[in-house]
């Protein structure tokens, strides 16, 4: 069965790895009805938009080319990947500055042309500058989505269940906060069916330290991460297309969320058609809401260097 909604039509601005490979999985998967490659390089973008369009022979029938700023017009969903990447030995947060300035230009040009879609940011800092998206764009805050912690919680899940010798999509368990080091494992809602999980404390820290710095590793090893939040991405957008009200851990602007407020964080969300429909209010232990907060409070200061 086709997962391709009629005439629909997703934007990627950035065509570098993660852009690239975005497209290319939801090319694969036969996503959208058209696709559109913007790229601050046009021959960048015109490059991969030729090569992938010269397998369609192989595969079906989406439209994809290399276009501008006013292709957003019909946008059902911009996805903003373009930003200076993540060097090896960087924190997220230190791409903040450069980030923040290209992202000036890309929000001016979206809503030039689109005030109705839903703007899916992927560049890092994600919360940060979805948080600039959100205050540079005007739209309302469920039409500005961050990838959040969903990546993070999906290699949560990985590392748990090759711990406990169980198919990941089997385990359900959260990583919230910032997609970055002060982000927080849910070990107290970890669980298999219900059922709750045990772990030493050393398997714990294992765990959660594995996660944590999976991209650094990714990076120091080959340059960049890009197959695993291309995937995430295309998930949040079927989501978004479909209407299905899936609970996706984005990032999403908060209101007294366990009493965080004015932020963007990564928590389990209901995404459909609309956005970010709903934040599901997750119960933390004491040593979860602690985390949690000190993850909201580093984002907020980083978030008041800024001019919004």
């Amino acid at each position: 069965m086709k997962n391709k909604m009629s005439s629909s039509r997703v934007v990627i601005i950035g065509t570098g790895a993660v852009g690239a490979t975005t497209a290319y999985t939801l090319l694969l998967r036969e996503r959208v009805s058209e696709l559109v490659l913007i790229d601050a390089n046009k021959e960048k973008a015109l490059g991969e938009a030729l090569d992938m369009n010269h397998g369609l022979p192989f595969t079906g029938g989406v439209k994809l080319w290399a276009g501008d700023y006013s292709d957003c017009a019909e946008a059902d969903v911009i996805v903003i990947a373009a930003g200076a990447s993540q060097r090896p030995g960087e924190t997220r947060i230190d791409l903040l500055k450069r980030n923040a300035v290209i992202f000036d230009s890309i929000i001016q040009n979206i809503v030039k042309y689109n005030n109705h879609g839903i703007i899916l940011v992927a560049t890092n800092p994600v919360d940060i500058l979805s948080y600039v998206t959100l205050k540079k764009s005007g739209f309302p805050s469920n039409r500005v989505i961050g990838s959040g912690t969903l990546l993070d919680s999906a290699r949560f899940r990985y590392l748990i269940g090759q711990n406990k010798k169980i198919n990941p999509r089997s385990i359900h368990a959260h990583i919230i906060g910032e997609h970055g080091d002060s982000e927080v494992p849910l070990w107290s809602l970890a669980n298999v069916a219900g059922i709750g999980l045990e772990f030493s404390d050393e398997d714990r820290e294992e765990i959660f330290n594995n996660t944590k710095n999976a991209a650094y590793e990714i990076i120091n090893a080959k340059g960049a991460t890009y197959y695993a939040i291309a995937l995430a991405l295309d998930r949040i957008i079927v989501s978004i297309l479909q209407n299905e009200g899936s609970v996706l851990n984005v990032s999403t602007l908060l209101t007294d969320y366990n009493g965080v407020s004015d932020v963007y964080l990564g928590v389990p969300s209901i995404v459909d058609r609309s956005g970010v429909r709903e934040v599901l209010d997750l119960k933390l232990d004491s040593e979860e809401l602690t985390r949690f907060h000190a993850s909201a409070n580093k984002l907020k200061a980083e978030i008041a260097k800024l001019d919004l």
